[in-house]
């Protein structure tokens, strides 16, 4: 098989799904925290850092486990993160696990799946990358990412110069950002529970 045909093999949405997907949404279904709403601060810092933990033993780490101050820290940056994306903070969160408005403790664990299921496939993609394009020929560099752009184009932002394949090259990264915000947007991978 050919480096772009392997490299679009290994990118097709099934083999992402298949790979990275579906573990992230079978971790966050396998997790029940035995309550749809919490009674105060110190339940719901609780259940965010053990549903965290939970889930990166089960898919980043592999078995590993996080103290409790990690895991703890590690969610409500995701979750405080999210808030203030919508013009809130950890406090509005809270309220909604409290209250159950807005998705209540459900949304908020989901909105942890989907930040660990989005980080886990930039570095899946990546690590595609980093196999199949970074060869020794600066040639078939540009080449691999001048026919990547070619058939995957229609996921790319439109910052994204398709006719200078050869600055993305070397330097990859915006084009798998790029390419996973692409994603995030049309692929089934990234579609909620």
């Amino acid at each position: 098989m050919s480096p772009i045909g392997s490299l679009l093999s290994e990118l097709d949405e099934r083999t992402i799904a298949r790979n990275v997907g579906i573990p992230h949404d079978e971790a966050r279904m396998g997790y029940n925290p035995g309550r749809t709403t919490v009674p105060d601060i110190d339940t719901f810092y609780d259940i965010l850092g053990d549903y965290y933990a939970h889930h990166h033993s089960q898919c980043v780490s592999r078995g590993g486990r996080l103290s409790r101050s990690e895991a703890r820290s590690f969610a409500k940056e995701i979750v405080t993160r999210e808030y203030e994306r919508n013009h809130s903070n950890i406090n509005g969160a809270f309220c909604d696990a409290r209250d159950g408005t807005n998705g209540g403790l459900r949304r908020i664990l989901d909105t942890i799946a989907e930040s660990l299921k989005a980080k886990s496939t930039e570095n899946y993609i990546r690590d595609a990358f980093d196999r199949h394009v970074a060869t020794n020929s600066w040639e078939e560099q540009v080449e691999i990412i001048r026919e990547f752009i070619a058939e995957c184009g229609a996921y790319l932002r439109s910052d994204i110069r398709a006719g200078q394949p050869e600055r993305y090259a070397r330097d990859y990264e915006q084009l798998i950002r790029a390419y996973v915000q692409g994603l995030r947007s049309t692929s089934s991978v990234f579609r909620r529970l």
